[in-house]
């Protein structure tokens, strides 16, 4: 493909790739496809996007064209590929300029500056890391933001790469350039310092952004570029230098106002430090040692006591809370249970926690995590009121808690009472002692307590086996507390049959359990949406339980199905209504199965009474008639709640068809 005849017709196909009328825009695909394969192609892409006198959306679309190429046709052993004279120049002409205008076109060409890296860096395309560093240090600031975009691409596509090879390869260059990327770190951190204590925004915005990308190098280059970091000074200096400079930017987030420009990206670096320290606990537990006591001093001071207040935010406060978490539950900082088969890494670091987590220390984290951070919000009481459904899928949202802060706070209760059981019960247990009896329902604060102790002693229902009688408990307790109706008492309510829910399969007499399915079935009735959809959760955990028998739920069995039905069709969302009809099934599965053994174990002793010379042929015939008609009744009320589901699936197929989303544009 000749260059200079070649760019006008391709210039003009791409403009009419960017055509919104599918009579233009399905041509222009299908020659562009057909272009792919044909030499020099990509060369013509390259000058087009590089010229920027040239439309936007038509500079953007043969950037995409030029990164999808480089998937399907870089590499040498891949059908009609590039030959190596062609990529040479492409080489050359992606690193020639760093001086992209548009923002989104700079990250794509990064992007795919970081594809060819990967299959060519350092053997093929040696002088691309000596240029980029070069170009980080120029003084024009378009050009060293490019610059240090392409970098952190590229550095990034490189620590991702698994072979043992391509590892070393990178431990070298991480060896290499890490001390000039901690010195550029630091000079754009101390720029950036400066410029917001002279009040000036603009510059401050622009050093930040030059600061989080050299922090996102560092990351890179400090979680995946040393076989054992804790030997290099540079690397344990460098994290250290991390709590520092989190100190530094939190204090500076109190005059950084909401509206400021440079707020949410200053979150973000705050974010960005506190990855890097969880990633390299993950990834290197060992060298992290020297870490865990500052790490715990840092985390527990900003989210537990008063230090935080007015400066922390809830993603830091979750990454800290995840700090704290990981350090707690890691298998490396456990000793064995024969001291001897354990490293002297283990041992130091256990001992390090062990003086860390104090009687003093552990009651107020735990005092904390309960009527703190357990307590309902009003943001949460609002959605509560206003989308009940939506709140119900907040509360049990998969991994969650590695993003949210409610989950996050619960996981972290788990693994330290756990951990510390023997402390914590006791501080737990008092905790419950003190909210006994009635709750004043004009007292919200109270029942929010209440809430959160109540959720405490769910999440440790195993830790507090042998600690708490709960039978007696919810004899005496609980099940007043179910049949208190008051509106206001309706946390407590959605609260008391989630918690039973919890101990079912840890402790529960089977003797309660009529007590229970009659609370179910009240609750079932519940003016309360939320609450219904806690105890049909309940109710599945307690038929699903291995105690479940069919004798005592049966008296029960056709209400609950009513009600649950009538629940299925209030419900609107589609997450909520397989919820409940999971409920539904999970019931029909575990009654179905638990009368089919029964039925079986009734005809055998039919069937060895038969085997009898004198049995009486009018007491079997009617025995065997009453077990048909028994099996005759279930299956048909079965098959006719099953009629109904289908019904209400068939409907929901309907809607969902009817629904028609537009097909997105392209950029």
């Amino acid at each position: 493909m000749d260059l200079n005849s070649a760019s006008a017709t391709v210039l003009q196909v791409l403009t009419q790739a960017t055509s919104q009328d599918t009579a233009v825009l399905k041509p222009a695909e299908e020659q562009l496809k057909q272009w792919e394969t044909q030499p020099g192609f990509y060369s013509v892409l390259l000058n087009i996007f590089t010229n920027h006198t040239l439309d936007v959306n038509v500079r953007w679309l043969a950037v995409l064209y030029f990164k999808n190429g480089i998937d399907r046709y870089w590499r040498r052993v891949a059908p009609h590929a590039l030959s190596e004279e062609e990529k040479t120049t492409l080489r050359a002409g992606l690193i020639t300029n760093f001086n992209e205008p548009v923002n989104q076109i700079a990250t794509q060409i990064s992007v795919l500056i970081a594809k060819v890296a990967r299959v060519d860096c350092p053997r093929q395309w040696p002088e691309l890391i000596p240029t980029l560093l070069e170009s980080v240090k120029v003084q024009d600031d378009l050009q060293q933001h490019r610059a240090l975009l392409t970098f952190y691409h590229v550095t990034k596509t490189l620590a991702s790469k698994r072979l043992a090879a391509d590892r070393k390869l990178f431990y070298d260059l991480a060896s290499g350039i890490y001390s000039f990327v901690c010195s550029l770190w630091n000079h754009h951190t101390d720029t950036f310092l400066q410029q917001v204590c002279r009040g000036d925004e603009a510059a401050a915005s622009n050093s930040l952004e030059r600061t989080l990308l050299s922090l996102k190098v560092l990351r890179k280059l400090t979680v995946h570029g040393f076989v054992e970091p804790h030997g290099s000074v540079e690397v344990m200096g460098f994290l250290h230098a991390v709590f520092e400079r989190l100190k530094q930017f939190l204090e500076c987030s109190r005059s950084i106002r909401a509206e400021n420009v440079c707020r949410d990206r200053l979150e973000k670096t705050i974010i960005l430090f506190t990855k890097v320290l969880l990633d390299f606990l993950d990834q290197h537990p060992f060298s992290f040692i020297p870490l865990i006591q500052r790490s715990l001093e840092f985390a527990v001071s900003y989210v537990f006591t008063e230090a935080g207040e007015g400066i922390v935010f809830e993603r830091f406060i979750v990454q800290c809370l995840n700090l704290i978490k990981m350090i707690v539950k890691n298998d490396a900082y456990k000793p064995s249970k024969n001291i001897e088969d354990s490293s002297p890494e283990t041992l130091e670091a256990h001992k390090i926690k062990t003086a860390f987590f104090t009687y003093p220390t552990l009651m107020e984290i735990c005092r904390r995590l309960v009527t703190h951070y357990f307590l309902l919000t009003k943001e949460e009481l609002t959605m509560w009121e206003e989308d009940p459904e939506g709140f119900t899928v907040e509360e049990t949202g998969g991994d969650s808690w590695k993003y949210s802060l409610r989950p996050c706070t619960e996981v972290l209760f788990i693994y330290i009472f756990h951990e510390y059981n023997q402390t914590l019960t006791p501080v737990l247990l008092e905790m419950v002692r003190s909210l006994q009896g009635s709750t004043n329902l004009e007292d919200t604060s109270a029942i929010l307590i209440k809430d959160a102790v109540y959720n405490a002693v769910g999440l440790a229902a195993y830790e507090l086996f042998d600690s708490v009688d709960f039978d007696q408990w919810f004899k005496s307790q609980l099940l007043a507390e179910l049949q208190v109706s008051h509106d206001r008492y309706k946390p407590i309510r959605r609260r008391v049959i989630w918690l039973i829910g919890q101990w079912i399969s840890v402790k529960f007499q089977s003797d309660l359990r009529p007590m229970l399915y009659e609370a179910i079935r009240n609750l079932l009735q519940d003016q309360d949406l939320v609450v219904r959809i806690e105890t049909a959760t309940t109710l599945k955990l307690t038929v699903d339980d291995f105690e479940f028998t069919t004798d005592q739920f049966l008296p029960y069995l056709e209400s609950m199905f009513t009600l649950l039905f009538e629940l299925l069709q209030e419900v609107t969302q589609c997450d909520t209504k397989m919820h409940v009809l999971h409920v539904l099934s999970c019931v029909i599965e575990r009654v179905n199965m638990q009368e089919s053994i029964r039925w079986l174990e009734d005809e055998k002793a039919l069937l060895e009474m038969t085997e009898e010379v004198d049995y009486d042929v009018d007491t079997s015939a009617t025995q065997l008639e009453a077990i048909l008609e028994q099996r005759i009744d279930i299956l048909t009320k079965f098959r006719d709640k099953v009629k109904s589901f289908r019904a209400a699936l068939q409907e929901e197929e309907q809607a969902s068809k009817q629904i028609n989303p537009k097909r997105p544009r392209a950029l």
